[in-house]
């Protein structure tokens, strides 16, 4: 008995530190949209006074969109649909995928890269739009500082980027405690603001955003923009799934992230009533909710609490890189573990410092959070669309929901979800094309990086000859080299190019020759158990191919070290690994256009060779170049 109570001591423990960490990883970005969101719909672009019908109007809209796309679209639906255990749109993407149905497969994989390549824009917005909309509130107790908020909000950046290489291990443990204080404190700010108009509550009557649409028309559907701030950073309750579980990620929400989140705009929208004539109240409501004397405080904490969201988002960008890259997307880039315990922990240099330098040019070409916060929404809505018509395939093909009730369930998420797009969108000269070109290049460079491996494939195979040739083509007149080769692939079945030059120009061959081929499968992991597929030639060759889910860290050094269980002849520790360094050049447009091409070789030319990317020692490592039409 005493047993069984420890062990369930135990889980609640666990469970509560799991929560308390999701609320600092999953919700921080979500957490900060308080600074900016309802003051952007009062800007002055919409030209909307804070009256009576307004405030309440969209009030409402708020606690309805939080509700139906965080609490019952993703927290009730989207994340009942997990890739054996993980999340995200290229998850999601996976599991509805037709097998055998070209076409469909084709533009489900497009939309979700293309959704993929739209968080990158998120990655950059995210952590501009926060600390620059925290450093703002220096403004309201010192006006004389507006010319500095620019330079500190660089070095806040700066600072956050510089400090990615020491990984989110040891910064995490303050993340989640600090948050939990910081929705608190936002609650508690709200309450009070509220308790003194507390007629605002009665805006969770849908009835009052219907009536701020039959005042205002179109102009007051265009404010959808603004109010779609308030849910940026919801979807990754979804992402972020496989880093946390289910329950505790629920618990957070409904326990302290959702009610404190509701109080503090309402609270918001309470001191509006009171001070909607004042117009730095309504320029900045937020930071008007202290007195004098507690906003330098608010600011401290605001920012530190915009450094987590900032940190959460950065940490998404790595993550989704590191699939991209598992899945062939993206060109071998430089990727290090920053935990011994946590696979998901990385730090990727090159994306670091180009999403540091994307955030930089944001915040001194948009100068203000509010000009910043026109360029935010299109690319998150647009993502929340692909969600929305792959969770239908899901609901049918998983959940085998009738085609009735999957239709009826899209079709309310999609009119939510195009309606906020149609809101955004008319930002685009404003500011949100940069997400979207931003995307587009990264998509063309995902697209562009997976074709080109596959016409190098086509023709690294072409040239070659077939591994049966190779075998049977007189190897046994061949000078027999003691110890065993490992000949690296990225293409299984055929005669590697180092393997074909080797036996071609120098006559001889390794006495155990491996043929060693890397494969990332769709599937988020591969357990241990079918990690390896072993195929048995003649004349002492193996074909060894080694699989690996997308979300799995790559240990090639450690895993060849169980090729003796398989009867292969191998002593890792002293076999020399023949690689193959292809120059390649374009000979037509054939496959894929030119100057497309052009940019595949660039991209080859430039990534990280295996030897760095396998982490394979140097000093056992034999290279052998072949030029290559493609």
């Amino acid at each position: 008995m005493n047993h069984e109570s420890t062990d369930a001591s135990q889980m609640r423990s666990r469970l509560a530190a799991l929560t308390i960490g999701a609320i600092g990883v999953v919700y921080g970005d979500i957490g900060t949209s308080p600074l900016y969101a309802l003051k952007e719909c009062f800007s002055d672009h919409y030209g909307l006074s804070p009256g009576r019908t307004e405030v309440f109007g969209i009030l409402s809209l708020i606690f309805w969109s939080l509700t139906l796309i965080i609490c019952v679209k993703y927290l009730a639906l989207i994340m009942r649909f997990d890739n054996k255990g993980e999340g995200g749109i290229m998850a999601l993407m996976e599991l509805v995928s037709p097998s055998g149905k070209v076409a469909k497969m084709s533009l489900m994989f497009a939309m979700g890269i293309f959704g993929a390549a739209l968080l990158y824009g998120d990655g950059i917005i995210t952590p501009a739009i926060s600390v620059l909309s925290a450093v703002e509130g220096l403004t309201v107790s010192a006006p004389a500082l507006q010319s500095s908020v620019l330079p500190i909000t660089i070095a806040i950046l700066f600072g956050l980027f510089v400090i990615q290489k020491r990984g989110t291990g040891s910064v995490g443990r303050v993340f989640g405690p600090f948050m939990v204080f910081w929705f608190s404190l936002m609650g508690f700010l709200g309450i009070v603001s509220t308790i003194q108009n507390p007629e605002v509550l009665a805006a969770v009557n849908p009835m009052y955003a219907v009536d701020y649409f039959v005042a205002h028309g179109w102009k007051g559907f265009l404010v959808l923009g603004s109010v779609f701030l308030v849910v940026t950073g919801g979807e990754t309750v979804y992402a972020d799934m496989g880093h946390f579980g289910k329950s505790p990620i629920r618990r957070g929400w409904f326990a302290l992230v959702y009610p404190c989140l509701l109080m503090n705009y309402f609270g918001q929208g309470a001191l509006l009533l009171r001070e909607g004539t004042i117009e730095a109240t309504v320029n900045n409501p937020f930071f008007h909710m202290v007195p004098s004397w507690g906003v330098i405080p608010l600011v401290i904490c605001a920012t530190f609490a915009t450094i987590i969201a900032s940190q959460a988002v950065i940490s998404g960008a790595f993550s989704l890189t590191w699939q991209a890259l598992q899945l062939g997307y993206f060109p071998r880039l430089k990727v290090l573990h920053t935990s011994r315990e946590e696979r998901g922990q990385i730090y990727i240099p090159f994306m670091n410092w180009a999403l540091f330098a994307a955030t930089v040019f944001l915040v001194l070409e948009f100068g203000s959070s509010s000009r910043l916060a026109a360029a935010y929404g299109i690319a998150v809505t647009t993502t929340m669309v692909i969600t929305s018509y792959f969770a239908y395939f899901a609901m049918r093909r998983l959940f085998k929901w009738t085609l009735t009730t999957s239709l009826s369930i899209t079709l309310v998420f999609l009119v939510i979800d195009v309606s906020f797009f149609g809101a955004n969108i008319v930002k685009f000269f404003d500011g949100g094309w940069f997400p979207l070109a931003m995307a587009a290049v990264t998509f063309l460079i995902m697209v562009t990086w997976n074709r080109g491996r596959a016409l190098l494939g086509d023709a690294i195979r072409k040239r070659n000859l077939s591994l049966g040739d190779i075998i049977s083509h007189q190897i046994d007149t061949y000078s027999i080299v003691e110890g065993t080769a490992l000949y690296m692939s990225g293409y299984s079945g055929s005669a590697p190019p180092a393997l074909v030059s080797n036996v071609k120009y120098n006559k001889c061959r390794h006495e155990t020759i491996i043929l060693l081929t890397v494969q990332i499968e769709t599937a988020a992991h591969v357990p241990h158990e079918r990690r390896f597929s072993v195929e048995s030639l003649p004349k002492n060759f193996y074909q060894v191919i080694l699989h690996y889910g997308f979300m799995d860290q790559l240990n090639l050094m450690d895993d060849l070290t169980y090729l003796p269980e398989f009867d292969i002849p191998v002593d890792i520790t002293d076999a020399t690994f023949v690689l193959g360094h292809e120059t390649l050049s374009v000979r037509d447009g054939h496959g894929m256009a030119r100057w497309r091409k052009h940019i595949f070789r660039f991209l080859h030319r430039n990534s990280r060779t295996p030897v760095n990317y396998f982490n394979i020692p140097a000093k056992r490592v034999l290279e052998v170049g072949s030029h290559i039409e493609i």
